[in-house]
């Protein structure tokens, strides 16, 4: 994991500045800076206006008496698109502004599900939940509402404390 991290802060940025060295040869340097700042504006327009119908969501999600999930879900990966936006060159707008269309939005939670539910299954994430139970599933109702016994059906008596442990097993040779 971190010879991951590790590449992707010190591959990145190198790919990064090569792009738009290539592209500020092509264009020069005034047209090449017009393109970073456009795209970092309206990467900022766009994060704004999808960030607050997010959020909303979520907030509807929260007044109906429901833990938000996917919505929330989606707000999150809208704040990324946003910090990924203001950072200048070229693959890091393209990813921002691919990440502010809901339908890459939706693909790409159905990806990362389909990967967690599968590393569930072969083991290698745990995922257990103490004593007041609540959990249905991920990205779903991750605890029980207040008063509801931990069944979020209605009645017993109030759960005093749950937790969700997540451990993450890696494979032999990774």
């Amino acid at each position: 994991m971190l010879l991951r991290l590790f590449l992707l802060f010190t591959i990145v940025p190198v790919v990064e500045l090569a792009l738009l060295i290539q592209i500020g040869g092509l264009l020069g340097l005034g047209p090449t800076l017009l393109l970073v700042m456009g795209t970092g504006f309206a990467g900022a327009w766009l994060a704004r206006r999808e960030g607050l119908r997010g959020w909303l969501a979520v907030r509807d999600e929260l007044q109906g008496g429901q833990l938000p999930g996917e919505s929330l879900v989606h707000a999150l990966l809208i704040l990324v698109a946003g910090i990924v936006l203001i950072t200048p060159g070229v693959i890091t707008d393209i990813a921002g502004i691919l990440l502010l269309i809901p339908p890459v939005r939706r693909s790409l939670i159905a990806r990362v599900r389909e990967r967690l539910n599968a590393q569930i299954e072969r083991g290698t994430i745990q995922v257990m939940s103490g004593s007041g139970g609540g959990f249905s599933g991920l990205y779903g109702n991750f605890g029980a509402r207040p008063g509801t016994g931990g069944s979020g059906r209605g009645g017993g008596a109030r759960t005093s404390r749950r937790e969700i442990i997540i451990e993450e097993n890696e494979p032999d040779g990774d």
